[in-house]
């Protein structure tokens, strides 16, 4: 199972507005192969010290059967579509793919 957590930093003001693409393309995301979750999620404020919050950053929680679902994912036509819908939105993007150790 491939696990992959992206942060992506938002334009100022434009979270509401990246959220809602990014939730219209969900459906297509779950219908493809090998894709177990595919969920948008922001920081929640609970008072820990060691907690780093930020309004601009959605992350996204990702589970894949294999490496090779996740890299076909990349070129979906409908991903395609997606991070031109985004791109004046996004400030940039962090990756973190895992497996199980």
């Amino acid at each position: 199972m491939i696990n992959v957590i992206a942060s992506i930093h938002i334009k100022e003001g434009r979270r509401s507005e990246f959220i809602d693409i990014f939730k219209s393309n969900i459906q297509y995301v779950l219908e493809e192969k090998g894709c177990k979750q595919y969920v948008p999620a922001i920081d929640v404020p609970m008072g820990l010290s060691s907690q780093e919050l930020n309004k601009n950053i959605v992350t996204i929680i990702e589970q894949w059967e294999s490496i090779e679902d996740l890299q076909a994912h990349l070129s979906a036509p409908h991903m395609l579509t997606y991070r031109q819908k985004v791109k004046d939105l996004v400030e940039k993007v962090s990756l973190k793919i895992l497996e199980e150790a």
